[in-house]
């Protein structure tokens, strides 16, 4: 069966290769997939985006990302989300943006709906869409639990990474790394200080998207704790970014959120990395501690954490990351679940949730 997929990315977000979000680089994965598997890929993302597919672009928005730019940008994408179904025979959209409901299509084709971020996030209305054939799916066990009691979902599809491109490094080079986007919730300064506590050397490495909260949060609270030792490197991708990952002591991951999934852990781990983190949300799933990693409480664990890596195995990281975070295993459901929702998508709801 070829399948015709059209993806809708967050309008605030361009996917592809450099993409920092993890929705975003499901996505991108997934746009990739499509095309090796011979099925027809067709992406709404902004411009800036870089797909394997076919890329429907709306307007990228370079100001200050405010309430009226996101409505400016939510409009856009209902307009060409809609030109797309007029003009190709689409199968089913998938979406991916925590504003999805705002665009979300007509009663028509099945539309499939992965929750990447914390449930609360969400408006609870979502969770009772009277739109006919629309699905929803979580990315980990942790985020499921934290939906509301009788929320029709679809199985769990966790998150993968292609483990092959990330070959460990035998000798790890003395320094933390901390990757991710840089606003409140990651914590990055908890583990600043950390870092500055255990005396290691550490690299700070994301983007600062053009939110107010986020563009505060670099100048009042990373910026004063950078120093000789302790660098903010800006955004990385590729090549760059599994070199970094593969020679780093160890990642660091502070979120003060409930983590839904955590792509950068599972890269850290494919990578042979050992990872740090406060046990939010998915984590605890993610990281063994003691094994691939330490679960840790507050900045002075953390920096305990950081002295006592040394004694994890950087290739029992690998083949932890091989076993469980495979990329090949999460497309292969996505793809499943693809092909049962176009055959016959209420049937396939009613058996999830019984």
């Amino acid at each position: 069966m070829r399948l015709t997929v059209l993806s809708v990315a967050y309008p605030l977000a361009p996917i592809g290769p450099d993409a920092v979000g993890g929705a975003e680089q499901v996505l991108t994965r997934l746009d990739a997939a499509m095309l090796r598997a011979g099925h027809r890929s067709i992406v709404v993302a902004c411009a800036g985006s870089v797909t394997a597919g076919t890329l429907v672009a709306t307007p990228a928005r370079c100001e200050a990302l405010h309430e009226a730019v996101r409505a400016q940008a939510q409009q856009q994408h209902r307009l060409v989300i809609a030109r797309a179904l007029e003009r190709w025979p689409i199968d089913l959209v998938h979406m991916h943006g925590i504003d999805f409901y705002t665009y979300l299509p007509p009663p028509g084709v099945p539309v499939l709906v992965t929750l990447h971020l914390p449930p609360t996030w969400y408006p609870a209305e979502i969770f009772h869409l009277q739109r006919p054939q629309t699905f929803l799916h979580c990315v980990s066990a942790a985020q499921r639990r934290a939906c509301p009691p009788g929320a029709a979902l679809l199985p769990d599809i966790e998150n993968g990474v292609p483990v092959a491109a990330c070959p460990p490094q035998p000798h790890k080079r003395h320094f933390a790394l901390m990757l991710g986007r840089i606003c409140p919730e990651k914590g990055f300064h908890m583990a600043l200080n950390a870092a500055a506590r255990a005396g290691m050397p550490a690299l700070l490495a994301g983007k600062v998207f053009r939110y107010a909260a986020h563009e505060q949060y670099f100048q009042h609270e990373i910026v004063p704790r950078l120093d000789g030792l302790r660098r903010f490197i800006g955004p990385i991708s590729g090549v760059r970014k599994q070199r970094l990952l593969a020679r780093a002591r160890c990642l660091l991951v502070p979120s003060l959120v409930p983590e839904t999934s955590s792509l950068v852990a599972m890269e850290a781990l494919a990578c042979g990395t050992p990872v740090i983190a406060f046990p939010a949300g998915a984590l605890p799933d993610i990281v063994e501690h003691g094994k691939t990693g330490f679960l840790v409480h507050d900045v002075e664990e953390m920096a305990e954490a950081m002295a006592a890596v040394e004694s994890l195995d950087p290739a029992l990281c690998h083949a932890t990351a091989q076993r469980r975070f495979a990329l090949d295993a999460m497309l292969e459901r996505y793809f499943g679940v693809y092909k049962r929702l176009v055959a016959g998508g209420d049937h396939c709801m009613a058996r999830s949730t019984e």
